[in-house]
């Protein structure tokens, strides 16, 4: 499933590596974005009124130091820099060495940006030892980090999760669903599906199972897998979807929680949306899960039962991305409850305070 490129990469990791113009025009287009909203730092978040006569106003703040560590994506580290300094924190990036002379390069670009305004260059730090040993000594800063966000694959971020000393924001994998209710309408259907799978598969965004009503499935899905195959997408599923068509092999368990990132799918057939949801709860990684239905009853039993950053109705997960919320960029996809869910913009990388103004009052 994945194809080993002959310099040892496969093709996602190098899919996230590369760097084209157009790649770099997006780069630019985002942060044009992110200097037009508004700034988030010294905003009144609310104002409380006591009856002692006390005004309690939460005033939004900088973290003060944000850690990055990550892998591949040299687009993450445009990202990093200019919502850190959009919301007056300082930034410490450690990337990965698949990406290091790309992150010097940008690095250096925005340093150079830099000359003629009154940020100073400093508040952006890329290590440049790319080593694991180093790796490992950056997630036990805490005495200069303040919050550290790991960005990649599972074993990267679960290796953060359970090493770092810094307080974490968990980003997530994305083990994400489309379910094709009994109801879905199957044009609409076979566009999300074919947009989740192909657009960009290398991305935690894009779905890795496709879940599918049995009658549906009777009905459609023969053709839509049909699709999917002459798209270049290798499939494999439970029996059910197996009668459908020939070429779907049979999945076996460690199928339905893989994050393939490359054109493979997974494709379970339900009864009834409990059993979809059940498998969602069972496999899923709280990222993004999607369902295509007009019966608004089973959308908003879909809404309420599944536990994710994102839940779509009748669109592609795809659209998991800071830019495309108008958040202007993303330093990452949280995918835990705390502090932070889903894309995170300019507000996820602020904290608050409590400003208090009295006239004598004593309790």
């Amino acid at each position: 499933m994945v194809k080993a490129k002959a310099n040892g990469q496969s093709d996602h990791i190098v899919d996230r590596l590369l760097l084209n113009e157009s790649r770099i025009q997006m780069m630019a287009k985002s942060i044009l974005t992110l200097v037009e909203l508004p700034d988030p730092i010294g905003t009144t978040i609310q104002t409380i009124s006591r009856p002692n006569g006390l005004k309690i106003e939460q005033i939004s703040t900088p973290f003060g130091v944000v850690g990055m560590i990550y892998e591949a994506r040299p687009n993450v580290t445009v990202d990093a820099c200019t919502l850190t300094i959009k919301t007056g924190n300082a930034v410490v990036l450690r990337g990965s060495a698949s990406a290091i002379e790309s992150n010097r390069a940008i690095i250096q670009t925005l340093k150079k940006a830099f000359v003629d305004s009154p940020i100073n260059p400093d508040v952006i730090q890329l290590l440049d030892d790319p080593s694991h040993e180093e790796a490992a000594r950056f997630m036990k800063f805490k005495s200069t980090i303040d919050v550290l966000i790991p960005r990649g694959g599972a074993s990267l971020i679960n290796k953060v999760i359970e090493e770092a000393t810094i307080p974490v924001i968990e980003t997530g994998v994305g083990n994400c669903h489309v379910y094709l209710a009994e109801s879905a309408n199957p044009v609409m259907a076979k566009s999300i599906v074919l947009n989740a799978k192909t657009q960009r598969p290398s991305v935690c965004n894009a779905c890795e199972t496709l879940i599918v009503h049995e009658d549906f499935a009777k009905q459609h899905l023969h053709d839509l897998a049909e699709n999917l195959i002459q798209s270049g997408v290798s499939l494999v599923g439970d029996p059910i979807a197996q009668k459908a068509h020939k070429e779907i092999h049979l999945a076996c368990e460690d199928d339905w929680s893989k994050e393939y990132l490359d054109l493979s799918l997974a494709i379970r057939c339900v009864k009834t949306t409990d059993e979809a949801l059940a498998h969602i709860a069972q496999y899923g990684t709280k990222h993004s899960e999607a369902i295509v239905t007009e019966n608004t009853a089973e959308r908003d039993a879909f809404f309420a039962g599944v536990d994710a950053a994102c839940i779509y109705h009748n669109a592609s997960t795809r659209f998991t991305d800071g830019f495309e919320f108008g958040l202007g960029a993303e330093i990452g996809i949280s995918t835990q409850k705390l502090h932070a869910r889903g894309p995170m913009g300019l507000q996820a990388l602020t904290t608050s305070k409590y400003c208090i103004y009295g006239n004598g009052q004593i309790k």
